[in-house]
């Protein structure tokens, strides 16, 4: 998810050290694994976990009684969150103009959540297609890294919101506190990590030594051997984001903030207009728990983008606070299909977009 995994796959020589990961497309056995898990976790989801909490067949229908304005506002949104969506990416690359970042992003998207263990190749895309935009190797990977970094650091903070949110208003779930705990200690841990790195060259490298020992010790109790050298990693992730993430803190965290509210705002959207009709509402602070916890179901690397696992995740947190189970099921399959399906289109298109641009300015 952060590209400071794949570079635990690359060797580190000059190139990288100026902040350029080497990546390559997965292998074909990699791909076929990926892909067989991915429909596995998709059938089990869809076919198994879902009709246990909702009828296919009465949320469709709750799906076709929705009300002309809600489904006009329900584009709307879908449009403006596709707009949003570009919107990190050009806080964490200063100089970079809209339809540049927006093609380079939609065909990132479209890669890594369509195609079976796509993660390393949309990014080895991505850096290709921001060179030929003219950004170097070091700005690519500072722009890069900021991006999925804070987009995991904002998915953790937001359930300790929606959590802190719950307690103000008295409707106190003890799961969601348990939750928003958990979450609240990584990102606490998180943090600190991140300001040992950015805070020195020689806190980075004595960081990456203790890890570097954590993981052999931890190694040598299963009785196997690793082979890991964290300290180059850091060090390259601090040198190309060090100077990005002190001038522009501010910025990257409002435009991840505003993508992921805009997100959450086609899900309650979608949940209000298949309500309309009905006597039971679900509130804002709900719908929203329900969204932030859920999405932490995309750190689980079993499907793209959270395919099916955030789904379920969803759809239970809503049942659970009491929302209707047709309209649960409902609303996050609305809100899957206008966040997931369509930048999945637009980045196909892109990607031709940008391959036919290539060849004409090759071929020039």
């Amino acid at each position: 998810m952060v590209p400071i995994l794949y570079w635990y796959a690359v060797p580190v020589n000059d190139e990288s050290r100026s902040g350029a990961p080497e990546t390559s497309a997965p292998s074909k056995r990699k791909q076929i694994v990926a892909g067989a898990v991915t429909v596995i976790t998709l059938v089990i989801v869809f076919a198994v976990v879902l009709p246990q909490l909702a009828d296919y067949g009465e949320a469709w229908e709750a799906i076709q009684n929705m009300e002309a304005p809600a489904l006009v506002l329900l584009a709307v949104a879908t449009i403006a969150n596709i707009v949003v969506y570009v919107w990190p990416y050009q806080a964490a690359l200063p100089g970079i103009k809209f339809w540049p970042a927006f093609v380079v992003r939609q065909t990132s998207f479209a890669i890594s959540n369509g195609v079976p263990a796509g993660g390393a190749f949309g990014l080895a895309v991505q850096f290709k297609m921001l060179g030929q935009y003219g950004f170097g190797a070091g700005p690519a990977t500072a722009g890069i890294g900021a991006t999925s970094l804070w987009n995991t650091l904002v998915t953790l903070a937001l359930p300790v919101l929606g959590a802190i949110a719950l307690i103000v208003t008295g409707d106190v779930q003890g799961w969601v506190i348990s939750a928003a705990a958990v979450g609240l200690i990584i990102l606490a841990i998180l943090v600190v990590l991140l300001v040992v790195v950015f805070r020195s060259e020689s806190g980075a490298e004595r960081l990456g030594r203790f890890v570097d020992r954590m993981v052999q010790g931890a190694a040598r109790l299963v009785r196997r051997e690793v082979d890991i050298d964290l300290t180059p990693k850091l060090l390259d992730f601090r040198l190309s984001t060090v100077d990005l993430v002190r001038t522009r803190l501010v910025v990257l965290t409002l435009a991840n903030v505003v993508q992921q509210i805009m997100q959450f705002a086609v899900l309650f959207i979608a949940l209000r207009g298949i309500e309309a009709g009905s006597d039971v509402k679900t509130t804002l602070i709900q719908a929203f728990v329900a969204f932030s916890v859920g999405r932490l179901g995309s750190f689980i690397p079993v499907t793209p983008g959270g395919l099916g696992t955030v789904d379920a995740a969803i759809t239970g947190i809503l049942v659970g606070f009491g929302t209707p189970e047709s309209a649960a099921l409902a609303a996050t399959l609305v809100w899957r299909v206008a966040t997931f399906f369509p930048q999945i289109f637009i980045g196909i298109g892109t990607y031709l977009y940008w391959r036919r641009r290539s060849v004409t300015h090759t071929g020039s």
